[in-house]
C-alpha cells in the first residue's frame, strides 16, 4: 500500500513538472500574442495554460488584463482575484483588480486594492492615476486630484494622468485649469481621444462653443463610434439652437449604446423643447431605470408634467432631483418658473425659491473686490446692458426702447451679448449701443474681467433668472451698483443686485422687505415701442352682433382657474367668441388639448379660434377682429398687455399675488384704465359684461386708447428713458456718498 502512494506521488510529480515545462513554454507565446495585438491569441494560451495549471499566477494575470482590455469584465475579475489570493502582495495585479473593480462599478473594493497596490509599489504610476479615478466616482475630486498629481509629479510625460487629471478639475468646475491639463495630455498625445473629448466638455462649460465644436469633431475623428462624444457634441449644437443636428447626434449616440445616459438625457431635453412630450417622458424614465439618482432626469420628468398641465407633480420632481443634488441650477430654475405659474402662491414664496439659487449657488462664487470708480456723482456714465435676447425675443422689445432714447451725453452704453444668435433686432440693439461686445463665448469669469476693464459704472441684468442669464457674473459683483431690469420682472434674490426696476403695482410696498434688492418705481415695470403705421379699427361687435375676447398670450400661460373663468364669462354671454393666438397652436396635438379644456368646461369649439405662428405686423393685425382682451393668471402678459392696449383693444387683468401676476394691472394703471383692474373672478366677469353690454362707450374707448397710452409716461419711451436716466443718476449719487 505504501509503494503504491508513493509511487502515485512521483508519477503527479513527473506530471506537474511537465505541465510546468509545458506552461513555460507556452506563456511567451501569450505574452507575444498580446504584445502584438491578437488578444482572442492571447486569451485562448492563457486557457491552455490554466488548464494545464489551474493555479499559475503569470497566466491567471494576463488571462485578467486580457479581458480587461476587451470588456470581458466579470473574467477579469474572475481571474485576477484568484491570481491576488495567489500572490497577495503583487502590485500589479492589485492595480489591475482595482481596475475591473472599477469598471464593475464597486469602487470602494476597487479603492482598497489600489491603496494596497500603492503601499507595496509606491512609485506605480498607472495605479496612482486609477486611484485617482476611483476618488473621483466616489465624491472625492480634491482627493483624487492629488493622486493624479503624484503620478504625474513620478511621470512628468504620463498623458493619462494630465487627461484623468482634467476630468476630476471638471467636477469641481475648475474649467480653465481642466482645459489646460487636456492641452498637456494632448501635447504629449495628439491623438488621445479621451483628452480631446475632455477639451471639448471644459469648453462648454467655458463658454468656448467653437473651441468645443472643434475638440469634439476632432474625437470623432479618431474614434467615430464614441457615443459618449456624440451625446456632448449634440448638446453643444442644442445650447447653440442647432436642433437638427442635436437630434442627429442624440438618435446617432443612442444607435451605438441604446441605454447612454447623456444620450438620453439630450433626447429628452430637446423633445421637451420641440414639445414631443411622450418620447422625452419615456427617455426620462429609461434614465431612472439605470440611475434613480439622476438629478438630470428628475428635472425633465419634471418639465414633462409641466407641459401637461401636471404642475404638482412637476414641483414634486424638482425637489426630487434638489434632493440629489441641491445646487443644481436647472432643477431651482425650473421651480421658479414653475411657481410663477402656480394658483395660490405668493410674493413671499416666490421670493424664497430665488434665494434658494442665492443660497445654493450664488453665495458660494467669490465677489470681487469693490471696483473703485471716480466718485464724481454729475460725471458721464458707464452703464453696461447684459442679455442673451439682443435679437427677436419678446424681452427685446421692451428694452430696445430703452437702447434707443438714452442720453449719450450723459450715459456710455455697452451691451454685452451672450447668445451667439443673431438677426434683424440685433443689428437694431447694436446700433443703439456705443460699444458692442459680443460675449457669447466669454466664461462667467472672462466676462467679468471684460466688465471690469470696461469701467461699468452700472451693470444691468436683463433676464432675471430666464434662459441665457449670467447671474453668475452679477453674484461677482464687477460694477459698482447693479441692477435687474425689464426681461424678467419679477426680482432675483440676489444680494448684489442693488436694484429692481418695477413700480407700486407690481410690486407693492407692503412686499418690498422680501427681496433682495431695494424696488425703484418707473412709470410701469416695462414699456414698448408704439405700433408703427397702426391706424385705427371699428368696434368689431358693431358689425358682428357678438362680443369677440382674445388671448394673444403663450398657451402655458392658460392656467385652468383662467380658463375655468373664460369659460363662465362666455356662459354669461352665449353668442360670444374668443380667439387665441399663439404659435404652439400649430401642433395639432397642443391645439386640440385646448380645445377640449374648454369643451370640458361647455363651451363648443365652434366659438373658438386658434391662430398660430405669424409675422409679428400679421399677428398686430389680427387685434382688429378682437373687441376686448383677456389677460391670463397667475401669470400676466406683458408685451401682449402693451400691443393690445396700443391697438385699441383693452385688456380684461386680474390682480394677482405676485409680481408676476400683477404686470398687467400696472400697465393698465399706468394708462387710465385702473378701472379694468379686477380684484376678484366676479369683478372679472362683471367689467367684461358691463362692457359687452355698451358697445357705443367700448367704441369710444378703443378710438381714444392709443393717444391714451402714448401720452402715458409709460407708453411714452422717450418719457419712459427719461425715468430710467433719473434712476441710473440717483443710484451713482447715492453711491458716491456712501463713502
Amino acid at each position: 500500500m505504501a509503494s503504491d502512494v508513493g509511487s502515485r506521488a512521483f508519477q503527479n510529480a513527473r506530471l506537474q513538472k511537465k505541465h510546468r515545462k509545458q506552461a513555460d513554454e507556452l506563456m511567451p507565446r501569450a505574452v507575444a500574442a498580446y504584445r502584438a495585438g491578437r488578444p482572442a491569441d492571447a486569451q485562448a494560451i492563457c486557457g491552455q495554460i490554466l488548464a494545464l495549471l489551474p493555479e499559475h499566477f503569470d497566466a491567471l494575470h494576463l488571462l485578467g488584463v486580457v479581458a480587461l482590455d476587451s470588456g470581458q469584465i466579470e473574467l477579469a475579475e474572475q481571474a485576477l482575484t484568484k491570481a491576488v489570493e495567489i500572490e497577495p502582495r503583487h502590485a500589479e495585479a492589485l492595480s489591475n483588480l482595482g481596475l475591473a473593480l472599477f469598471n464593475r462599478k464597486r469602487y470602494e473594493e476597487a479603492r482598497k486594492c489600489q491603496e494596497r497596490a500603492i503601499a507595496l509599489k509606491p512609485n506605480l504610476v498607472v495605479v496612482l492615476t486609477g486611484l485617482g479615478n476611483t476618488l473621483m466616482r466616489l465624491g472625492l475630486p480634491a482627493e483624487a486630484i492629488a493622486a493624479h498629481d503624484r503620478a504625474i509629479a513620478l511621470k512628468p510625460d504620463y498623458a493619462d494622468a494630465y487627461c484623468n487629471r482634467g476630468m476630476a478639475l471638471l467636477t469641481l468646475n475648475r474649467n480653465a485649469e481642466a482645459d489646460h491639463s487636456f492641452d498637456r495630455a494632448l501635447s504629449l498625445n495628439p491623438r488621445h481621444m479621451e483628452a480631446m473629448f475632455g477639451k471639448g466638455l471644459a469648453c462648454i462649460n467655458l463658454r468656448h462653443s467653437n473651441a468645443a465644436l472643434a475638440a469634439f469633431d476632432a474625437a470623432l475623428a479618431i474614434r467615430p463610434g464614441a457615443a459618449q462624444v456624440r451625446a456632448q457634441r449634440g448638446r453643444l449644437h442644442q445650447q447653440a439652437g442647432r436642433f437638427d443636428p442635436a437630434m442627429a447626434d442624440f438618435q446617432a449616440a443612442l444607435a451605438i449604446d441604446p441605454r447612454h445616459e447623456p444620450a438620453l438625457l439630450g433626447f429628452a431635453q430637446l423633445s421637451v423643447v420641440k414639445d414631443n412630450i411622450a418620447p422625452a417622458m419615456d427617455a426620462c424614465r429609461k434614465v431612472l431605470e439605470q440611475n434613480p439618482h439622476s438629478e438630470v432626469a428628475w428635472t425633465w420628468l419634471g418639465e414633462c408634467f409641466c407641459k401637461q398641465g401636471d404642475l404638482a407633480t412637476g414641483l414634486q420632481h424638482f425637489e426630487r432631483a434638489l434632493e440629489i443634488k441641491p445646487d443644481f441650477g436647472d432643477a431651482i430654475t425650473a421651480k421658479i418658473f414653475l411657481l410663477d405659474f402656480m394658483p395660490d402662491t405668493d410674493f413671499a414664496q416666490h421670493q424664497a425659491v430665488r434665494r434658494e439659487w442665492w443660497t445654493r449657488i450664488g453665495a458660494q462664487i467669490a465677489r470681487r473686490p469693490t471696483p473703485v470708480r471716480d466718485r464724481d456723482p454729475e460725471r458721464r456714465l458707464t452703464v453696461g446692458y447684459v442679455s442673451s435676447d439682443f435679437r427677436t425675443h419678446s424681452a427685446a422689445l421692451v428694452f430696445l426702447p430703452v437702447l434707443r432714447h438714452h442720453d449719450h451725453g450723459a450715459f456710455k452704453v455697452i451691451c454685452y451679448s451672450c447668445s451667439p444668435l443673431q438677426d434683424m433686432m440685433t443689428a437694431q440693439c447694436r446700433a443703439a449701443a456705443d460699444v458692442w461686445v459680443d460675449a457669447s463665448q466669454m466664461s462667467d469669469e472672462e466676462l467679468t474681467d471684460r466688465i471690469a476693464a470696461d469701467e461699468v459704472d452700472i451693470l444691468v441684468d436683463l433676464s432675471g433668472h430666464s434662459a441665457g442669464n449670467r447671474l453668475p457674473v452679477f453674484a461677482r459683483k464687477p460694477a459698482p451698483v447693479q441692477v435687474t431690469a425689464w426681461g424678467s420682472g419679477t426680482g432675483t434674490g440676489v444680494p448684489t443686485m442693488d436694484y429692481f426696476f418695477a413700480d407700486p403695482v407690481t410690486v407693492p410696498e407692503a412686499v418690498r422687505p422680501l427681496f433682495a434688492e431695494q424696488v425703484y418705481d418707473l412709470p410701469a415695470v416695462i414699456t414698448t415701442d408704439p405700433l408703427q403705421g397702426w391706424l385705427p379699427t371699428p368696434l368689431p361687435m358693431l358689425r358682428n352682433d357678438y362680443v369677440t375676447f382674445g388671448v394673444f398670450n403663450r398657451i402655458d400661460k392658460i392656467s385652468e382657474p383662467a380658463l375655468a373663468l373664460w369659460a363662465r364669462l362666455m356662459a354669461e354671454l352665449p353668442d360670444s367668441r374668443i380667439v387665441i393666438k399663439n404659435g404652439a397652436l400649430d401642433d395639432s396635438l397642443v391645439r386640440n388639448a385646448l380645445l377640449a379644456r374648454f369643451v370640458a368646461h361647455g363651451i363648443p369649439q365652434e366659438r373658438i379660434t386658434c391662430l398660430g405662428l405669424s409675422t409679428r405686423d400679421q399677428h398686430i393685425a389680427e387685434f382688429a377682429a378682437i373687441d376686448m382682451s383677456l389677460d391670463p393668471f397667475p401669470q400676466n402678459g406683458g408685451v401682449s398687455t402693451w400691443e393690445s392696449l396700443q391697438a385699441g383693444v383693452p385688456v380684461i387683468c386680474k390682480l394677482g399675488h405676485s409680481a408676476a401676476g400683477r404686470a398687467a394691472a400696472a400697465i393698465n394703471t399706468a394708462v387710465g384704465l385702473s378701472d379694468w383692474v379686477a380684484e376678484d373672478d366676479g369683478r372679472y366677469i362683471a367689467i367684461a359684461l358691463n362692457h359687452a353690454r355698451n358697445p357705443a362707450a367700448l367704441a369710444k374707448l378703443r378710438a381714444e386708447l392709443p393717444v391714451m397710452v402714448a401720452n402715458s409716461a409709460a407708453g411714452n419711451v422717450e418719457t419712459y428713458t427719461r425715468k430710467v436716466e433719473e434712476g441710473y443718476r440717483l443710484f451713482w449719487r447715492r453711491h458716491c456718498a456712501s463713502g
